[in-house]
């Protein structure tokens, strides 16, 4: 089996991560709507460098993005993971760890005293990967999404970097 090989992405990456939004759109880790078939992949607040890339005998598997939690100065020294998402097919080699340790030493790269995330509760495995990783629950907005006809919490999860 190949290894996984995480790596920063690249503007033509688009197509590849387009397909990949939409094919790992679920209502258990997602608040908003499927992506329209041609909605860009890329946007205006995240580019290609928001985003690393999990790739499997060469064929893009994965991403995570990564970026502030606000515009604020005050918290400049946080980064955010702000979506994550491995395909069908590569689950179950380590893909989702391996872009969350990247994400980790990507934002002690660029300076980041704390990386945190929101996640669903129902969605289980995703905590108990971002548990295994040293995050922390910090919160919990209990029923804070009416997805799919059942009211959801957001959990707040954080971890130092230092």
């Amino acid at each position: 089996m190949p290894e996984p090989h995480i790596r920063p992405a690249r503007p033509d990456d688009e197509e590849a991560l387009r397909l990949l939004d939409r094919e790992t759109w679920s209502p258990l880790h997602a608040v908003s709507p499927p992506p329209e078939p041609d909605a860009p992949f890329f946007r205006e607040h995240s580019g290609p460098d928001a985003h690393l890339v999990a790739e499997l005998d060469g064929r893009v598997v994965g991403y995570l993005r990564l970026g502030r939690p606000t515009g604020l100065a005050a918290n400049s020294h946080v980064r955010a993971v702000h979506g994550l998402a491995v395909s069908e097919a590569a689950r179950g080699h380590g893909i989702g760890r391996l872009l969350v340790r990247a994400a980790v030493a990507e934002a002690r790269r660029l300076g980041a005293r704390r990386l945190t995330l929101r996640v669903l509760g129902p969605n289980t495995p995703a905590r108990g990967l971002y548990e295994s990783e040293g995050f922390a629950v910090e919160g919990v907005q209990p029923e804070e999404f009416l997805l799919d006809g059942a009211y959801v919490d957001d959990v707040l999860m954080g971890r130092s970097l230092r």
